[in-house]
């Protein structure tokens, strides 16, 4: 009986809803498109979600290669390679690295691959987009069963041909929201623990300290007591926060002087960090042969020293305790006057800056340039190690001036260019808000 009674209902039902849609006089009316259509609401219910495109990421990992992962993917062998083609004038993706990731974009009507992007660097991406046929501009996917989808002249079809043809890339910025902060720390053990108790991201603070390479050795002049400030861009990217970005000011405060940094693009030739002044701060040589972020440990750590300039042991030069294998940069543009083994010093690069001043960089596990190359402030030169007279890794790090070596530390050097008169108007203008955000005098 209670089978009978469950079938009956629903016919009922759907006999009552015919009657009144159909008969009722304030529905004489409608057409019947509508009848159809409200009463398949009212019997199924709302109309699912539209589907959407399908999106797959990819992290890069290391010995992956670009058809590997492609084919891993399910990509067929003849559309990576028109991948491969199509972005060759604009990046090559057999270098693609670790640690970053692939975007693809799968079409929600036909499964099709329609994007594929992958961020170069931390400021481009690489888009490559699918064109749409000659004789479907505009349209994006199947027909709708109403026709719309090709001008709508009521063809109910459940799918129009694939509508995309070949490959367009381009290189692109990535579409970062940014939004400007400030942050603020005080030194206990070191820059890089301040960061960490101030939840300042560890990549902001390396910026920061590259806005002070030129005029603050991390390794050698930071103190207990010292603080820093810095207004800075915190990026996004599709809603989550993924990166810090630009330094647009910074204090640090050193055993009492106040140092001040502020990014000002004057021209195409003349940007970067100037003082409150508008001197650059960007001189001839960096303050430190061995970047903060390899350093970054603090001064209570023992892992850095210095061999002060002993006269009676000719030992003048300042030694830069670091992990084997640690970059050495360049401190100044030069040209490289020897690159090799020299007795006591082991691995050694000198670099001749000018007829004044040059540097040598010596106990290297590893030399990266050849003498006679022109090398530029900041590049890699070789790598830290203990060959020769060493007791452990460490760069023995020397200066000479005019013939005589000199203390780094304390070699007053010129700053770049400054800003010009006709200028400094705009700059004050421009760095007004930091230094409001800083609480600059």
């Amino acid at each position: 009986m209670k089978k009978i009674i469950f079938i009956i209902f629903p016919v009922v039902a759907l006999s009552f809803a015919a009657w009144y849609y159909f008969y009722a006089p304030e529905r004489a009316l409608r057409s019947k498109g509508d009848v159809f259509a409200e009463t398949a609401v009212a019997v199924l219910g709302p109309a699912s979600a539209p589907l959407t495109d399908r999106l797959q990421i990819i992290t890069i990992e290391d010995g992956h290669t670009f058809g590997a992962l492609m084919a891993e993917t399910g990509i067929p062998y003849a559309l990576a390679n028109s991948l491969y083609e199509t972005a060759q004038p604009h990046y090559d993706l057999a270098k693609i690295r670790s640690g970053r990731m692939i975007e693809l974009t799968f079409d929600k009507d036909h499964g099709d691959l329609k994007n594929f992007a992958y961020k170069i660097d931390t400021e481009n991406e690489l888009c490559i987009s699918r064109e749409l046929t000659a004789e479907d501009p505009g349209q994006n996917g199947p027909v709708s069963e109403t026709g719309a989808g090709n001008g709508g002249n009521g063809s109910q079809t459940d799918f129009a041909p694939t509508p995309w043809t070949g490959w367009t890339a381009r290189v692109e910025p990535i579409p970062y929201a940014v939004v400007t902060k400030t942050a603020a720390g005080r030194i206990e053990t070191s820059m890089y623990q301040a960061a960490l108790d101030n939840n300042i991201d560890i990549r902001a603070i390396i910026e920061l300290a590259d806005a002070f390479q030129w005029t603050i050795d991390f390794a050698m002049d930071p103190r207990r007591g010292d603080t820093f400030k810095m207004v800075y861009e915190k990026r996004y990217l599709n809603g989550e926060y993924a990166m810090p970005g630009r330094i647009f000011a910074g204090e640090y405060i050193n055993d009492g002087t106040k140092h001040e940094v502020y990014y000002f693009r004057e021209s195409d030739d003349n940007t970067g960090f100037f003082d409150a002044a508008g001197n650059s701060v960007q001189k001839m040589f960096l303050k430190a042969p061995v970047a903060f972020k390899y350093i970054s440990s603090g001064f209570t750590t023992g892992l850095r020293y210095i061999q002060a300039f002993n006269i009676s042991t000719g030992h003048r030069a300042i030694d830069y305790a670091a992990a084997a294998g640690t970059p050495i940069r360049a401190v100044g543009d030069g040209t490289v006057i020897f690159a090799g083994r020299n007795g006591a010093y082991g691995y050694m690069t000198s670099v001749r800056h000018n007829g004044t001043y040059t540097t040598n960089y010596a106990h290297q596990s590893k030399i990266a340039v050849k003498v006679g190359q022109k090398v530029k402030q900041g590049q890699v030169i070789g790598y830290v190690g203990s060959t020769g007279l060493s007791t452990g890794p460490h760069l023995h790090y020397e200066m000479v001036k005019n013939g005589v070596k000199v203390n780094p530390l304390r070699e007053v050097l010129p700053p770049g260019e400054p800003i010009k008169e006709e200028n400094k108007e705009r700059f004050f203008e421009a760095i007004k808000p930091f230094k409001d955000m800083l609480n600059l005098d």
